[in-house]
């Protein structure tokens, strides 16, 4: 026993057996979910590949959504996914930094840690209830893009700060002091050093994010989806269509569900395709920065 590379010496043969068991039950649930998880794709894809063609991804829904495409679908999507970026990137990334950064390890960033934690657990529907009270009533946007947005803003903001600062966690004290010892000040050292080090951990909270806020389906219910938008938006105060409650409504309250069946997993297809490429193209911006990092 004592002669075994893999175990120290009195290594008890009952604990080799319990430790290969542990392992072997690790394994069998880890392939579990990723069988689980091929056969849903898998499903998906055998139902909706049919439907894919040029028409269907570039026109309009028809004949009471039974016919045509889901464009203007795509085109909400992608511009929801990019105005709930542009709302809690910055605000997102700014908040982490300067709770890790800045504030005094007391009871304040403690509260705030809680409740950013806390608001992760929110249901979605909430959010949505507080976007259509919040920036659909009270400030007047309406039922728009603007209001959508910010309601996605607000739901994937807590990740966004919790991922910023976990991974600004990481980065050793020895590398801001040396940077302050080299003259720079606090601000240089963030932006110049600190950030840029935990880019690629804050670039996949980003994308995390991003994945989450496509396929909401409650929060667009209540501020800016639209149940019938055949043409595209001219502004961000306009209604429009979106790939999840396109999906939710052919699903469950079209006009011909049967005939609308093939659209419905064409169009789950579509919108994970959207989230993979999201993925892949995140995949490759993190890797650039984390050759940047190594040739420096």
């Amino acid at each position: 026993m004592s002669g075994n590379p893999k175990y120290p010496a009195g290594y008890s043969l009952r604990k080799r057996r319990s430790q290969k068991a542990a392992f072997a039950i690790f394994r069998i649930l880890s392939l579990f979910i990723v069988a689980v998880l091929f056969a849903i794709l898998g499903f998906i894809i055998v139902k909706g590949a049919g439907v894919l063609s040029w028409d269907f991804l570039t026109k309009a829904p028809e004949d009471g959504m039974t016919a045509g495409g889901i464009f203007p679908a795509i085109v909400g999507t992608l511009l929801l996914m990019l105005g709930s970026a542009v709302v809690a990137f910055p605000v997102g990334i700014m908040s982490g930094i300067y709770m890790n950064e800045y504030a005094s390890k007391g009871w304040v960033v403690k509260f705030i840690r809680l409740m950013t934690n806390n608001l992760s657990g929110v249901p979605s529907i909430v959010f949505g209830l507080f976007g259509m009270a919040l920036f659909v009533k009270y400030l007047g946007f309406g039922d728009s893009i603007l209001a959508g947005s910010l309601t996605l803003g607000l739901l994937s903001l807590p990740l966004v700060i919790r991922t910023t600062e976990e991974a600004l966690k990481d980065i050793p004290d020895g590398i801001r002091e040396g940077s302050l010892a080299l003259g720079a000040t606090k601000l240089q050292t963030i932006w110049k050093v600190v950030l840029p080090m935990a880019m690629p951990r804050v670039i996949t909270g980003l994308i995390l994010s991003l994945g989450r806020v496509s396929g909401e389906t409650a929060p667009i219910l209540f501020t800016c989806a639209a149940y019938f938008f055949p043409q595209l938006p001219t502004s961000i105060l306009d209604q429009c269509m979106a790939l999840p409650y396109h999906l939710y409504v052919i699903s469950t309250s079209g006009t011909d569900i049967e005939a609308q069946q093939p659209i419905a997993y064409g169009t789950a297809l579509v919108l994970i395709i959207i989230v993979l490429v999201i993925n892949l193209l995140a995949g490759l911006l993190r890797k650039y920065f984390e050759n940047r990092l190594k040739m420096k």
